[in-house]
């Protein structure tokens, strides 16, 4: 799943793609790089940011999405928590509803999937953007979210999403320590018995930074500039290939070449002969 942000305030790429042309090509790009989702966002949900109008989020995306859906064969993914952003997404072309409040914000969101046969990626997430990362606790964090994420695919099946159409995904970095970040990866085949395909998104994330900094005080000679998110590639590397192994059926990046090439080789590894992804 490449990661197309037309935002001025994402924590990696904000601004860079604001313009629909370059969004556009960005997307055509990674396509082209072997990416089977492009997920588009209007709104920044990085750690402290503040929301959007729905009225603005529809401005930021649905002009990108009008120009894909002529432009690339692949799904379009609207990533948002607002119900009529979503419906004015799918309504347009795109096919998936990815909802990192794990479909709790807005509850008109599961009708909106229902009757526009979307797809949905069911995220879990502790708080909103604005208050996430002040203190996150959990008395035991993979347990607690597998149970968050079987009880919210319950209510999607019950008002009549079918389970092939859902997506489970944990929240990396969504109200998270380092540490739970860490956890939740190593033990990714917990979710599993979930009966869903599990998506990851470590890229670039703040937590990769920190483990970095880490190292680096430990490494004087280290030249990595570990606070900026675009310098943490060999972490995202390290968390995708960690991820596949553990289970994790989409990967959520921003460097979808690299990434693919990560993965080809970390399956190939799990399986034990080349496979083809």
């Amino acid at each position: 799943m490449g990661i197309l942000n037309v935002t001025p305030d994402s924590f990696s790429d904000g601004g860079f793609f604001m313009n629909t042309d370059r969004a556009v090509l960005h997307a055509v790009q990674m396509e082209q790089e072997g990416a089977d989702i492009i997920d588009i966002g209007g709104e920044s949900t990085r750690p402290n940011s503040a929301p959007v109008s729905e009225k603005e989020e529809i401005k930021r995306v649905l002009p990108v999405i009008r120009a894909l859906i002529k432009k690339i064969k692949i799904p379009l993914s609207i990533d948002t928590t607002k119900a009529e952003v979503a419906k004015v997404a799918i309504e347009n072309g795109a096919s998936i509803i990815n909802d990192v409040s794990g479909f709790t914000r807005d509850l008109q969101m599961f009708s909106v999937a229902q009757k526009l046969k979307a797809g949905i990626v069911m995220m879990h997430s502790q708080g909103t953007p604005k208050t996430m990362q002040k203190n996150p606790r959990y008395q035991n964090v993979t347990k607690e979210i597998y149970c968050f994420l079987e009880r919210q695919i319950a209510k999607a099946v019950e008002i009549g999403i079918p389970k092939k159409r859902i997506v489970g995904d944990p929240g990396i970095g969504f109200g998270k320590t380092v540490h739970h970040n860490l956890t939740l990866l190593n033990h990714l085949a917990d979710f599993l018995p979930l009966g869903v395909p599990i998506l990851v998104g470590p890229s670039r994330k703040s937590f990769i930074g920190k483990v970095l900094s880490c190292a680096n005080e430990k490494d004087k000679t280290s030249q990595s500039n570990s606070a900026n998110p675009l310098d943490r590639w060999e972490g995202t590397a390290a968390a995708v290939a960690i991820s596949v192994l553990r289970g994790a059926s989409i990967l959520r990046v921003h460097d979808v070449a690299a990434m693919m090439r990560v993965s080809r080789v970390a399956h190939a590894i799990g399986e034990g002969k080349i496979v083809s992804i």
